[in-house]
């Protein structure tokens, strides 16, 4: 039975478009092509990404935190109460006023101060400014580094001779002889024309020769989202909770299959793409926590416009144009075709559900209005009884409440 399923799941016709199988993707003649088994190290890269993880928030974030002056705000513990303690775990963190009444004559206490207690109880529950700090700062330093990667990747010409033709090689071998390799010619036909012609990507689909920078771009890429999903749980978690791991399946899934297919060219595209503007987030969280307000806002805006036209103008119009478009002028539909197009879909949707987000908290910051963030899980004061006083939070030791969606949030996708 597990034989019969794996023959189904490798059936040509489900990944590649008539008339070929996997026996034309074989490594031949000096050229390199994705292969499903390619995938299998990725998993532990994503355990080695956490193990990096934790060592970079411990000695890279933390002492940047304390540079930035990122201060956590003292919060006064609930006091221990097994009834309220057990009911806060079973039932629910917010009782109703029903609720509140039984408690207060199960715990001896009035119902102010059971509300209290538990105002007190969910704030200790809530992730600390140096945890969101420190989990900003990795993601932004991945996002960084994968955007210029990927850059390099795209415009990179080493190793890519091999798949410029007869004419092209022939130049090469002649410019070497003659110590000319500056010629113009010879320079444009080593460029990777499919960064800028989006018919250039199905060139010669599926036969399509792998370099190592590539290969190395998807790997750590799908590395990264699997070490995100595997830490899900444990970090500062956002209203948009479900969203997120929605976004990072369907990204493992969009990743995993171009590759499988060999739509790495369109592949190495939308990550670049993705990753051109969460580096610019996350690096605006960052100057949330850490309190500078024109820093922070003047980023956001940044990352606003490039968010827009990367997710809202250019991912449509021109990637998924390519993809639905361009290859149906080579071959016909097939299962890999509609399956890929409809992850970008929802990709793209959730695109749009972030884009509303953005564009409404940025409606609320240009005419001043001055609000919570819109995914964040607020923390709640107690200022009307001076407990916050007693705390000792200033001011400057809390994020900024301006407005920004996904700044103070509870956060990669993360893209």
């Amino acid at each position: 039975m597990l034989q019969t399923l794996y023959d189904y799941f490798w059936w040509e016709r489900l990944w590649l478009p008539v008339n070929l199988t996997w026996a034309d993707l074989e490594d031949r003649d000096g050229r390199v092509y994705a292969k499903a088994s390619d995938l299998y190290i990725t998993l532990p890269l994503a355990l080695l990404f956490l193990i990096i993880r934790y060592f970079f928030e411990l000695y890279v974030a933390t002492p940047l935190a304390a540079l930035l002056n990122v201060k956590e705000k003292t919060r006064l513990r609930a006091p221990l109460n097994p009834t309220l303690e057990h009911f806060y775990l079973t039932s629910g963190k917010q009782p109703k006023q029903a609720e509140v009444e039984l408690l207060s004559r199960q715990s001896g206490l009035s119902g102010r101060q059971v509300e209290r207690w538990f105002r007190r109880r969910r704030n200790q529950d809530r992730p600390s400014l140096l945890k969101k700090f420190r989990e900003a700062s990795w993601r932004f330093t991945f996002y960084l580094i994968a955007f210029i990667a990927g850059m390099a990747v795209i415009v990179d010409v080493s190793g890519d001779y091999w798949e410029v033709g007869v004419d092209s090689l022939a130049r090469w071998d002649e410019a070497t002889e003659f110590g000319s390799l500056l010629l113009q010619p010879l320079t444009i036909s080593l460029q990777k024309p499919w960064f800028y012609d989006m018919r250039k990507v199905w060139e010669g689909y599926p036969i399509q020769s792998m370099i190592p920078s590539q290969y190395w771009y998807y790997m750590i890429e799908l590395s990264f989202y699997w070490s995100l999903l595997f830490s899900i749980a444990s970090d500062v978690k956002r209203k948009d909770f479900k969203e997120q791991i929605i976004h990072h399946v369907a990204t493992i899934i969009l990743i995993s299959f171009s590759w499988f297919a060999s739509y790495v060219r369109a592949g190495t595209l939308i990550m670049a793409l993705h990753d051109s503007s969460d580096y610019l987030l996350e690096s605006a969280k960052m100057f949330n926590y850490a309190g500078w307000k024109n820093t922070c806002n003047n980023i956001f805006i940044v990352f606003a416009i490039v968010f827009i036209i990367t997710r809202l103008v250019i991912l449509p119009f021109w990637i998924l144009h390519c993809t639905l478009v361009y290859p149906l002028e080579l071959y016909p539909a097939f299962f890999g075709y509609y399956f890929f197009n409809f992850m970008m879909g929802v990709l793209q949707l959730l695109h749009i559900f972030w884009a509303y987000l953005i564009l409404r908290m940025a409606h609320k910051f240009i005419t001043g209005k001055l609000v919570e963030d819109e995914r964040s899980d607020r923390e709640e004061t107690e200022s009307s009884e001076g407990e916050e006083a007693a705390a000792g939070g200033g001011a400057k030791s809390r994020p900024l409440a301006n407005g920004h969606p996904i700044l103070n949030n509870n956060h990669r996708k993360n893209d």
